[in-house]
């Protein structure tokens, strides 16, 4: 990151750091600002949307339709408001992009992983991509760390190095003498981590919750040797055990972070815990199915998005499958509602002897046993467990105590087979998902 970069992030950071002590009724002015800018500008300048919007210019932003991945990548030309981007040129850029490239030495491209069919493209203009690392830093200075010229934190992220996924390019851009940076693929053997991490002695640790739950194990083993000033967790559902885990071995207290290749950050918890959503830069709409609004504490199917500072690829209720409530109530420590829970996408639910299993069964059946971790995997409706780094197990108990979590779930003669393996295997970006099809893209031991 060069210094005009910097500034202009610790410019934003500030602008959105004052809002920090607004009145819940300044945030929703904000807001109600911000969509009207946002609706005009893509209005006026993508047909897309001067088209899906026509008649419903003074409609509010509920009464607007929805957008999909699929509509979206289908109308990309239509969607985007530089009349000059297609995107087979993109598509073409992206075969041979690096970490720090820009497509029309403008835009930084990120795509999303495809596990849920067509991957989705997004674009960011240097405005738009200044927005996106003020948002991650956000989580930062949440979490107790605020990077800048007088505080550089020593960094160390273990995701994924795929040139096209949003925390490569984010890794990229922030590595330079003002932020130190070790980007670490999930992938790696564990030892090469461990070794890697050992050198490098970060004073912030990022990762997938799977991934610092592994590195949590080797801490709390005396392998790896590591003091972080802050642990964060990112693009995998973290769970009550997990969180214990890594918060006991690297003895600090562990920062969720939510976001998404498409807004950036969503939500963060605060030093307090609270898990406070980021409305001054996207709106997410918590709905049900059929996109009605859910009450406050009830787990939405789905969000719906629209991201405030988007204008080269306007996001204006953009559905993200994500389940996700809203917490009752409100905090007084911030001006922003809070999230009670993010329970993963709806594809996580399987469908097993006709009915709808929640991922939450297998939790409760195999969060608790001495492993380094679990994945279910539905095979055509019958599951194959796989138990990673097991010391003593007796897998024909633990198939029953999945049986009868089904059982009470409503699936029953369901068949469950254990497996024991040395790692879990991860998709390409490196992710290890709790529960997945056997039809997903293939996996890496």
């Amino acid at each position: 990151m060069n210094v005009a970069t910097l500034a202009a992030v610790m410019r934003e950071r500030a602008r959105l750091s004052s809002h920090d002590a607004w009145a819940r009724e300044a945030i929703l002015a904000y807001q109600s600002r911000k969509v009207a800018e946002l609706r005009s500008f893509a209005v006026a300048r993508s047909p897309f949307y001067a088209d899906l919007h026509r008649g419903l210019e003074d409609a509010p932003l509920e009464r607007l339709p929805t957008v999909t991945k699929a509509t979206l990548m289908e109308r990309f030309d239509d969607v985007v408001t530089d009349r000059s981007l297609r995107l087979a040129d993109v598509e073409r850029y992206l075969e041979t992009a690096t970490a720090t490239d820009r497509f029309a030495d403008r835009y930084r491209v990120a795509a999303t992983g495809g596990t849920t069919g067509r991957r989705g493209v997004f674009l960011a203009d240097a405005h738009e991509w200044i927005a996106v690392l003020a948002s991650y830093s956000r989580a930062y200075a949440w979490a107790g760390l605020s990077p800048g010229l007088t505080d550089r934190p020593r960094m160390a992220v273990v995701s994924s190095l795929n040139p096209t996924h949003q925390s490569s390019i984010v890794g990229a851009t922030v590595a330079s003498r003002f932020m130190p940076t070790l980007r670490l693929d999930a992938i790696t053997p564990m030892m090469d981590i461990v070794s890697a991490l050992n050198q490098f002695r970060p004073d912030a640790l990022v990762g997938y919750a799977s991934i610092l739950r592994e590195l949590a194990q080797e801490q709390a083993a005396g392998r790896l040797l590591v003091q972080p000033r802050a642990v964060m967790s990112a693009s995998e559902v973290l769970t009550d055990d997990a969180r214990a885990t890594i918060q006991a071995a690297f003895g600090v207290r562990l920062t969720n972070v939510y976001a998404a290749t498409e807004t950036a950050g969503i939500a963060s918890e605060c030093r307090s815990g609270h898990l406070h959503r980021y409305e001054d830069l996207v709106i997410a709409e918590i709905v049900d199915e059929d996109n009605r609004p859910v009450l406050d504490g009830a787990m939405g199917a789905k969000l719906l998005v629209t991201v405030l500072f988007s204008r080269t690829q306007p996001l204006i209720r953009y559905e993200l499958c994500d389940r996700v409530a809203a917490e009752r109530g409100s905090r007084d420590d911030l001006p922003y509602a809070v999230l009670a829970g993010i329970e993963g996408r709806e594809e996580d639910i399987l469908t097993l002897g006709g009915v709808s299993v929640h991922p939450n069964v297998f939790h409760s059946a195999l969060e608790r046993l001495p492993v380094a971790g679990w994945q279910v995997i539905d095979e055509d409706g019958s599951l194959r467990v796989l138990l990673a780094g097991a010391a003593s197990v007796d897998a024909e108990a633990i198939a029953d105590a999945v049986r009868r979590a089904l059982a009470r779930a409503g699936a029953h003669d369901v068949p469950v087979a254990v497996d024991m393996v040395e790692s879990l295997p991860r998709t390409a970006l490196g992710k290890a998902p709790l529960v997945r099809r056997a039809s997903l893209a293939t996996l890496r031991h």
